[in-house]
């Protein structure tokens, strides 16, 4: 059994993006890559609005957890094989890895950053969830 890529999405706070990313990656193409996620000053908690996002497109996330990229760094940590940014700031911030990881960058708005009624805060993340969704499935497709 080939073992699987492991594709790190790194964030500033990894409650947003890098979370839905490590979801859809892991429902669609869990059996070919191990889906992670961390953010270089995490918030601590899953945003309640990207779990919600998720939940509905049939995903659920809400046992997902907020780390620290510290959490895959050497000698302690399970080096990742790909670090995937997904916002400006964690790609700025981001610790220096051995040669041998491969870096993407794909930026993407904090949706944690909406304001309006609820509806529209809503309507921020699901579309924030779907470019992502559309990166993943043009990145990772078969």
């Amino acid at each position: 059994m080939t073992q699987r890529k492991r594709v790190l999405f790194l964030c500033t706070g990894n409650s947003c993006r890098s979370q839905m990313a490590e979801g859809f990656l892991r429902h669609f193409h869990g059996e070919r890559f191990e889906s992670l996620s961390a953010g270089t000053d995490p918030a601590g908690y899953v945003h309640p609005n990207a779990v919600e996002a998720m939940r509905l497109v049939g995903i659920d996330i809400s046992s997902q957890v907020s780390k620290n990229i510290a959490t895959f760094l050497p000698p302690n940590g399970q080096v990742p094989d790909l670090i995937i940014g997904v916002c400006s700031s964690a790609a700025e911030n981001c610790p220096t890895f051995p040669a041998a990881v491969e870096h993407r960058h794909w930026p993407f708005d904090d949706p944690a950053d909406a304001t309006g009624t609820d509806a529209e805060v809503m309507a921020e993340f699901i579309r924030v969830r779907d470019e992502i969704r559309g990166k993943l499935d043009i990145e990772f497709a078969t």
